[in-house]
């Protein structure tokens, strides 16, 4: 009975020490493994993902007008004189030109002659003017020493010369007048000997005399050479 009886409390007491012991070792497992409540949160390593950058307002290009090929701006103003070695074969008439008659100092009993180009392309100033005095039937006499080696062509704004001689040398057989009117006709360039187009009449310089003897120069390309005759 006895022997009985330490083996059952030796019994006992083992189990009871295996218990505690597992016991024990729950404890500290428990304790070596955190919770996931009380867990370090993870530290911030600074590099947050950019956000992506605004997309750049797209730019809509204004519209072009393709202008054709081979074609320019309008020119504004009047049109441009011909180019230089373009043949012109206009006749300057009264249309296109303004005519004035002037009194000169020297040589002594001349009128000077001026046509301006008013037009807008070039002409030429053809042989020389037709001058006729007031009522005259016909006009006065042509210098033939005077004839140009080339016609003046006159762009616009240019000007061409002619003098007039206003008494030749008749002396007292010579039937001289005052002058009031001067008319002048413009040469065609074909060489019939008859005016072209409209002519221009301008008033004589006031005391302007002249007699039968009277005589006119080719148009020429400056005034100093139209009163060498």
């Amino acid at each position: 009975m006895r022997a009985t009886s330490r083996l059952t409390l030796a019994a006992a007491a083992l189990v009871a020490g295996l218990a505690l012991t597992a016991c024990g070792q729950g404890a500290d497992d428990k304790a070596a493994t955190p919770s996931a409540s009380t867990a370090p949160a993870p530290r911030s390593t600074g590099s947050a993902t950019p956000s992506a950058r605004p997309a750049a307002p797209s730019v809509t290009a204004r519209p072009t007008t393709a202008r054709p090929a081979g074609t320019t701006r309008p020119a504004t103003g009047a049109p441009a004189p011909s180019r230089s070695g373009d043949p012109v074969s206009t006749p300057c008439t009264g249309a296109t030109t303004k005519v004035i008659a002037s009194k000169v100092s020297r040589p002594v009993n001349h009128l000077l002659l001026t046509v301006t180009n008013t037009g807008t392309q070039a002409c030429n100033a053809y042989g020389a003017p037709f001058v006729g005095f007031d009522d005259a039937q016909s006009p006065i006499r042509i210098l033939d020493e005077s004839k140009p080696q080339a016609v003046v062509t006159l762009a616009p704004g240019e000007s061409a010369y002619a003098s007039v001689l206003l008494t030749g040398e008749g002396g007292a057989d010579s039937h001289g007048r005052t002058v009031r009117r001067i008319s002048v006709h413009f040469a065609p360039g074909d060489g019939s000997g008859g005016s072209v187009g409209s002519g221009r009449t301008v008033a004589a310089p006031s005391g302007t005399y002249a007699d039968d003897g009277a005589a006119v120069s080719y148009w020429q390309r400056n005034a100093d050479e139209a009163l060498t005759f």
